[in-house]
């Protein structure tokens, strides 16, 4: 993979986690959700830059981090963290900072992928029934929907910086509306690959989700405390 930049967008409200800390803030085998999504990158040699767009960030000393702006919503975050990039990096990966236990195997995958077909996103099968309905319930049901070409898209997205840029210049929706980076390029007819994801690449939004996190990472010897 040629030298690429993370974009974390790390500005959300953590409103369904609660706490004075909020989710990102919150420890995960000793050292913070934020922190662990950070070294799942820094360490990589072809990583050049990572961009975290935060309102109030944790300071993080990494040598390769620098900060943006946080927005009012994800694509406004990850496109103020986008304007970070200098040009001389072709691509960039925008990850969830909080999924902390992204594998060094699905980044390269996904990498591999996105230099073959210009982006690439992993994806798991949608396992659940899902009904379409009017809402908020009660609410009648108005279809069942169809699940087996239904993906649940987790991250990293990779793609091309340029591609991304010219995506949020012509998005035709407001970007309040944009619910992952991804959708961008497809508003702009580019094309955009699946590859198969990880279940324990979750994505911490309740305290329950926190728990999990630390079941996996205990059951992986992975809740030392770093040095």
């Amino acid at each position: 993979m040629p030298a690429f930049a993370v974009i974390l967008p790390a500005a959300g409200q953590s409103t369904r986690f609660g706490g004075p800390r909020g989710k990102l803030l919150s420890d995960l085998g000793e050292i913070t959700v934020l922190r662990r999504a950070v070294r799942a990158f820094s360490a990589r040699p072809d990583v050049a830059l990572i961009v975290i767009a935060a309102r109030n960030a944790e300071p993080v000393s990494e040598p390769k981090v620098t900060f943006a702006p946080g927005g009012a919503s994800r694509a406004e975050s990850v496109r103020s963290a986008l304007l970070r990039v200098p040009e001389s990096i072709e691509w960039v990966a925008v990850h969830d900072a909080a999924r902390p236990l992204v594998s060094q195997d699905l980044i390269d995958r996904t990498c591999a992928a996105a230099l073959e077909h210009g982006a690439a996103v992993p994806a798991l099968p949608v396992s659940l029934t899902i009904k379409q309905a009017i809402g908020p319930l009660p609410a009648r049901v108005e279809r069942t929907v169809p699940r087996d070409r239904l993906w649940a898209m987790q991250t990293p997205q990779v793609m091309r910086r340029a591609a991304l840029l010219d995506a949020f210049e012509r998005c035709p929706i407001p970007l309040d509306q944009v619910t992952d980076d991804v959708q961008l390029l497809e508003l702009a007819g580019q094309e955009v690959w699946l590859v198969p994801g990880e279940e324990r690449n979750i994505k911490i939004t309740t305290p329950m989700d926190l728990r999990l996190a630390e079941l996996l990472l205990r059951e992986e010897g992975g809740g030392q405390k770093a040095e």
